[in-house]
């Protein structure tokens, strides 16, 4: 009797779990793209100015003079590493609803059963 029952407490545990981390992939996918749109934004105000504009990188907390080219090539490269970081959170949040569903399906079966003696 008790080993049925320690099974579905840890089912519903893994389900719970494994939502939460469903959830904070949301929420990371939300904030990379935040910060995809904001590069993206402030590339396209970038690449308006005339190439001799002088333009400064913020680094801890001083300023750096660097070219036009330098400023875009890094406004690009935050861009990409973003995308790669919400395709690589898209592929195991979907990983994680999949193991939700397969958890939930096992809680199902296992109510069938104990409903079926």
């Amino acid at each position: 009797l008790s080993a049925p029952i320690t099974a579905f407490t840890e089912l519903q545990a893994k389900v719970i779990d494994t939502q939460q981390k469903v959830k904070l992939a949301d929420i990371q996918i939300e904030q990379l793209s935040k910060t995809k749109k904001h590069a993206h934004l402030t590339d396209t105000e970038v690449m308006m100015l005339v190439d001799e504009t002088r333009m400064y990188e913020g680094v801890g907390r001083m300023f750096i003079l660097q070219s036009k080219g330098v400023i875009h090539n890094q406004l690009l490269e935050k861009q990409r590493i973003a995308e790669e970081k919400i395709k690589e959170l898209e592929q195991k949040k979907s990983y994680l609803e999949r193991s939700v569903k397969e958890a939930e399906d096992n809680i199902r079966e296992m109510l069938m059963a104990r409903r079926a003696q």
